[in-house]
């Protein structure tokens, strides 16, 4: 399925703690050609790997791809400077990093930065059609972009939508922010590879698989950590009302499983309480289509 877009052929980077995923998009929206590479961390790390991924991606469609480059990067971002701060899950904390000038001296191409998870929220804007629209990335961390009226909003400090920093537990585990029992120690990559590690493949793909079968300790873990994505999307919904919450990120590659855990844990949310089983979360709740790498889509888009 591919975003309904206009215009010329655009290339978009996604930075994440674990991988950068490169697209070029076409004007109607297809993906051309698309490169995953590990993710190095630290200033210098995440510089050489947008370069290696750009690279790629010339090499593969034997284009010069000069237009302008949009990047989505985890963290706060100072769209108007181009500056990166709080990077926490790219190593990258403490001073601003100027991530958009270093990268379009090192790439020679003009570049736009953006949060990754509100470049994400573009993309799923374009995939869903409506004007109010939540994004909720379950990657590494966990953070919700926000489309209102069918414009981006970033908040007033750029942290509009880092819900994975709502504190849910205070006797919870310290988080990387600095707080306690925040909703990404629960409801995160991080959070299901320390509750279920796993020595080969994904650990939400090896901890819904094992949960399937009957494990009577998966099913607990699974159901933790779908009642944390419930939580997280009871925040959004309580917060901003939106029309649709798209899921995406790694841990989203699990699919139907995980739309379906998270929809029970709503209902067992909402029988305590009729307000919060009228507003009907579950209906509301998509997946990103299997395949589609949104958050480098949504760069691309960004990058117009």
């Amino acid at each position: 399925m591919s975003p309904p877009l206009a215009g010329a052929r655009t290339v978009g980077l996604d930075i994440g703690g674990t991988k950068t995923h490169g697209v070029v998009l076409e004007p109607d929206g297809t993906v051309l050609a698309q490169v995953r590479r590990e993710t190095v961390p630290g200033a210098e790390g995440l510089l050489a790997t947008a370069h290696a991924v750009f690279e790629a991606l010339r090499a593969e469609t034997g284009l010069p791809l000069t237009d302008r480059l949009g990047v989505g990067v985890p963290g706060l971002v100072d769209v108007g400077r181009g500056v990166l701060r709080h990077a926490v899950n790219l190593g990258v904390d403490g001073d601003d990093l100027p991530l958009r000038r270093l990268l379009s001296e090192r790439l020679c191409v003009p570049v736009v930065v953006e949060n990754d998870v509100n470049a994400a929220a573009l993309a799923a804007q374009a995939l869903t059609g409506v004007d109010d629209v939540v994004y909720l990335s379950l990657g590494t961390g966990l953070a919700a972009g926000v489309v209102v009226d069918g414009r981006l909003r970033r908040g007033a400090h750029g942290a509009a939508g880092e819900i994975g920093h709502v504190p849910v537990d205070p006797a919870g585990e310290v988080c990387g922010c600095g707080q306690r029992g925040c909703l990404e120690t629960v409801a995160s990559g991080r959070a299901v590879a320390r509750a279920w590690p796993t020595v080969r493949g994904h650990s939400a793909a090896a901890l819904f698989a094992a949960a399937a079968s009957g494990d009577a300790k998966a099913v607990a873990v699974r159901d933790r950590f779908c009642w944390g994505v419930a939580s997280a999307v009871r925040v959004v919904g309580l917060t901003i009302d939106p029309e649709r919450i798209v899921v995406g990120g790694g841990v989203a590659e699990v699919g139907e499983p995980l739309r379906e855990g998270v929809v029970r844990q709503l209902a067992l949310l909402g029988r305590g309480s009729p307000f919060l089983a009228s507003l009907e979360l579950g209906d509301r709740l998509v997946m990103v289509p299997p395949g589609l790498p949104v958050a480098a889509v949504g760069a691309a888009i960004r990058g117009r």
